[in-house]
């Protein structure tokens, strides 16, 4: 039986078990590892629990930047895949990927599809790249072949191709940013494409939020389902964990796959907070050969749900993402984070694209600029909109500048970037 479905008592027991398997592993193989247990003086064989990961310190995104190679556990000819992820330091950080590795990706997706209703015979449509070292485009790929459902990699943008491609091929299911979602429902209204009733029958996002933690939709996902009546799904992954976690059909959480990952929320005291507070979520990795990662701080903030699900499943599930740790914004008083700034925007229907950047003020406060370009010039003033839309959402409103698109997309897409460029810290702070 699934270890998901099993009680939570045995669920722990059985994380506890690969645990002490993981951490025997490390102190066998991990240069960076063998270093941390002889500095802190700890015995790995006496971490016993998840709750005795707390005598561990914290691995962060800078320490794989800076020791990269320590933290690899086989020799270089066993790797077959290298990827890359976004580093804290400027250049990016550099994942090998064993064969073993490549199979505990599929499993992680095959799990993950599955839980989001997808079957075999499925046909899926991959709106993501699948090169420039960006892992979850490969996992995706091996996932749903390993599930037993048919794969058309279009690649990421293009509405035109995408539309032709659904047309043609006739997917039940499509996975892609969501706000991309909005450009192929404005090209189908653009171009007489009757949507509403193509082959699509379910979306999976990746990459952005479609729920608010009360587990409603969002801005985002309302605009898209008032639209589209599609059944809309959510995902979180990172490169580091080597894993995705993806909401079920009833729509509370992503759901944690046990077998290859451990989680725990952590307040600003670094210590665990109560299930269904909001902390910094840290991973340990299960099963990993190449790059294995021991309380691997994210900086992705969410809160943790223990009760079961109504799909049966008792492994705990994350809420929503609240946002970044490092990129918290103090605006006029209020606490907020990027993604509630993105939400405004991106539901307002004559923006066109934005970038949110953030500066130090002359009072020692975050100062808060979105730049954006207009889809065309409302018959409103359309500064004073947006900062009502603002208002209504958030209760302050930042600074609005209007540029020209065309400026606003460089900014979005610079060279070698795999994702767009919707938010620049310039605080000093973060320097």
């Amino acid at each position: 039986m699934d270890i998901e479905f099993q009680k939570p008592e045995e669920i722990k027991a059985f994380q506890e078990k690969l645990l002490q398997e993981n951490l025997q592993y490390l102190k066998d193989h991990s240069v960076y590892y063998q270093r941390m247990f002889r500095r802190y003086r700890i015995d790995p064989s006496r971490i016993r629990t998840i709750e005795d990961l707390q005598k561990i310190p914290f691995t962060e995104k800078k320490d794989l930047q800076l020791f990269n190679e320590e933290f690899l556990c086989c020799p270089k000819e066993k790797i077959v895949d290298y990827v890359t992820t976004s580093g804290t330091l400027g250049d990016p950080v550099t994942f090998g990927c064993t064969e073993k590795d490549l199979q505990r990706l599929a499993y992680n997706e095959k799990k993950s599809f599955s839980c989001a209703g997808v079957k075999p015979g499925d046909i899926v449509q991959l709106m993501t790249t699948i090169d420039k070292r960006f892992m979850a485009g490969l996992a995706y790929f091996l996932g749903i072949r390993e599930l037993g459902a048919s794969i058309i990699r279009v690649g990421n943008g293009i509405p035109e191709l995408q539309w032709d491609t659904i047309e043609r091929l006739k997917p039940d299911t499509i996975m892609c940013v969501p706000s991309f979602i909005l450009r192929l429902i404005q090209y189908a209204e653009e171009h007489g494409i009757d949507y509403r009733n193509s082959s699509v029958k379910r979306i999976i996002g990746i990459g952005e939020g479609l729920r608010d933690q009360d587990f409603q939709l969002n801005l985002l996902g309302r605009r898209i389902k008032e639209k589209w009546d599609v059944d809309l799904f959510a995902t979180y992954s990172s490169t580091e964990m080597g894993a995705t976690f993806s909401e079920c059909p009833y729509g509370c959480g992503g759901h944690v796959h046990p077998e290859l990952i451990i989680v725990e929320i952590i307040g600003e005291d670094n210590l665990p907070v109560p299930d269904g507070q909001v902390g910094e979520i840290v991973v340990t990795t299960l099963g990993v050969e190449g790059m294995p990662l021991l309380r691997f701080r994210t900086g992705d903030m969410a809160a943790k749900i223990t009760e079961q699900c109504q799909c049966g499943r008792y492994s705990y599930r994350l809420t929503p993402l609240v946002g970044r740790k490092n990129n918290m914004i103090k605006l006029k008083g209020t606490t907020l984070y990027p993604p509630a700034v993105n939400d405004v925007l991106d539901n307002t229907p004559y923006v066109e694209n934005y970038v949110v950047v953030v500066q130090d003020s002359d009072a020692g406060t975050d100062d808060v600029v979105v730049k954006l370009g207009l889809k065309y010039q409302p018959e409103f003033d359309a500064v004073k909109d947006l900062k009502d839309r603002f208002r209504s959402r958030i209760r302050v409103a930042p600074r609005i500048e209007i540029l020209p698109k065309e400026e606003i997309q460089r900014v979005n897409y610079p060279a070698k970037s795999r994702k767009p460029v919707k938010f620049i810290d310039n605080r000093s702070k973060h320097v």
